[in-house]
């Protein structure tokens, strides 16, 4: 049996500055893979995403996107732009809860297929050197516990990643050379989580 896999976001979830294959969907992907059977195959994430997306900028994109009629998983993390930007909370709320819905629509309608992944702390990181730090935690924790209270509405699985990504933030073997974005090794960490949770599923 085959599996397919449509990873929704933006600079995380296309690993910006890191190989492809080390891009958390591609990492989770090769996770599962080797936890099933050889009868279960994944194929190759199918991925929209872009560095710099807002949570309107992807839902503009997937409106353009000509998509299979159903993906067995979905995975969904945006919304760091949204507060770099920024835009509201309340913002975020209406235009993250219209993304999440067209991520259940395109995995069959089934929820329990749908998994949204917590949004990073850029504070933390070498890059936010100089900005008010204390003020972007306040924020993404804002944004982050919207994002919870959503997805577990919507009967969707939220997965912290954050709490981890702070202790990493400031670590360069966890970092891409941008100061800024995750290394491999910091999305093998996200990889595990998602991986864990999709076997659940299946």
């Amino acid at each position: 049996m085959s599996y397919s896999y449509l990873a929704l976001g933006d600079s995380y979830t296309i690993g910006e500055l890191v190989p492809l294959f080390e891009s958390f969907p591609y990492q989770t992907m090769q996770i599962l893979r080797e936890k099933f059977s050889v009868s279960n195959h994944f194929y190759a994430p199918e991925i929209i995403a872009k560095t710099g997306w807002t949570t309107d900028e992807l839902d503009d994109a997937i409106t353009k996107t000509v998509l299979l009629p159903k993906y067995d998983v979905v995975s969904l993390l945006i919304g760091v732009n949204n507060q770099y930007r920024g835009r509201s909370v309340e913002n975020y709320k209406h235009e993250f809860e219209k993304l999440l819905s067209d991520a259940i629509r395109v995995a069959g309608n089934n929820p329990q297929r749908v998994f949204v992944i917590s949004i990073p702390d850029w504070g933390v990181t070498p890059f936010a050197e100089g900005k008010d730090c204390n003020l972007i935690a306040k924020e993404i924790d804002e944004y982050n516990e919207v994002c919870n209270q959503i997805t577990t509405a919507h009967q969707c699985k939220f997965i912290d990643i954050t709490t981890s990504q702070r202790e990493d933030g400031n670590k360069l073997e966890f970092l891409a050379s941008d100061g800024l974005h995750p290394s491999g090794a910091e999305y093998a960490k996200w990889a595990q989580k998602l991986a864990e949770e999709i076997s659940l599923t299946f």
